[in-house]
């Protein structure tokens, strides 16, 4: 006879309970609990038993159950600012990764940069006791935050808080300037042009620093002052490699804050009779597949790393949740992606 309270002969069909694993593991049902969901004081005799009776049985904890046993509902909301999803998108997809591999529930909400839509769904979220948040962006500047007292831990991502110590994850972006240098100087390249979008974005003025930096520490001429700021576009590539050519006589590398400028670069280098990259190199940023893949040559593009970004983000707020928050910004390194507009292929 089995032990009282297992499932008989014929009643396979019937739901294997914690009643079950306790009865076959010889404890009562609390400390069942307990060993399956690592509280108490229990001696790890106990707990290795009933681990072993719950394998045996083929139990399932029910998350709602243990959400309620633990004061947690396995829930986490991540909202989003950007509404055409370039940058969010992968940054989600890392979130949903990390947390997914921990039987946690995603909530996504896209706030299409409305403060009013934002607030609504924080309410929301929080109305479903969410364990935690991630706040995710399009553009690395500050934001005010979504809230200090929220009563759960939030971490953002491709973005951060006014609030400096609140958690924020974002990409290297004066590691991919300078990485973006590095690979030009390797090639032999001396005379450099560096053409990006707008001024006022951080992401530009970081790009452009990381470049700058490691172009001088080789030895080569080059000052932020030779920086070409202008649009997030292929036709300011076009119109701003015009005035490189003119006004620097024998470039021979031109990196470019994104890959529509770089797109931009090329498209009139080729135009003009310049042999990329023989002639001139080219290096874009973000890795964007319609842009690098459809330039001819490809493009060589620096990537963001963006899914990284997303799955350290949610590492950090697991962490958050389970006691141990983090502060402060926190980078994540990206990559060159190397093709034939610097390297002949």
């Amino acid at each position: 006879m089995p032990p009282r309270g297992l499932p008989h002969k014929g009643a396979e069909s019937r739901r294997v309970t914690i009643r079950d694993v306790a009865a076959l593991a010889g404890v009562s049902i609390g400390t069942a609990s307990k060993a399956l969901n690592g509280q108490g004081s229990l001696r790890a005799e106990t707990r290795d038993r009933v681990a072993a009776a719950a394998r045996e049985l083929g139990f399932a904890p029910n998350m709602l159950a243990r959400g309620l046993l633990v004061g947690r509902t396995y829930t986490v909301g991540v909202i989003t600012t950007d509404s055409f999803g370039r940058f969010s998108i992968p940054v989600m997809l890392g979130a949903e990764n990390a947390l997914g591999a921990g039987q946690i529930s995603v909530f996504m909400c896209d706030t299409r940069d409305d403060p009013d839509r934002e607030r609504q769904y924080l309410d929301m979220l929080l109305n479903r006791q969410v364990d935690g948040l991630i706040v995710a962006g399009r553009r690395i500047e500050p934001r005010r935050s979504i809230g200090v007292d929220l009563g759960i831990p939030v971490v953002y991502a491709m973005t951060q808080s006014l609030d400096s110590d609140e958690p924020a994850i974002l990409p290297d972006d004066v590691g991919g300037g300078r990485i973006a240098a590095e690979h030009l100087i390797a090639l032999g390249r001396h005379r450099f042009g560096h053409i990006t979008g707008p001024e006022r974005f951080l992401a530009a003025r970081k790009r452009a620093s990381g470049f700058c930096d490691a172009v001088t520490r080789s030895g080569a001429e080059f000052s932020p002052n030779d920086v070409l700021y202008g649009e997030w576009s292929e036709a300011w590539g076009r119109q701003a490699a015009s005035v490189l050519l003119r006004s620097s006589r024998g470039v021979d590398a031109i990196f470019c804050g994104s890959d529509q400028i770089a797109r931009g670069v090329s498209d009139n280098l080729r135009q003009i009779g310049c042999r990329v990259p023989d002639d001139v190199a080219v290096i874009g940023f973000d890795n964007w597949d319609p842009m690098v893949l459809g330039a001819e040559p490809p493009l060589t593009s620096v990537d963001m790393c963006l899914v990284d970004v997303g799955r350290v983000a949610a590492e950090h707020l697991l962490s958050a949740i389970n006691g141990e928050p983090t502060h402060g910004v926190h980078t994540v390194p990206g990559r060159l992606v190397v093709r034939g507009s610097t390297v002949a292929e």
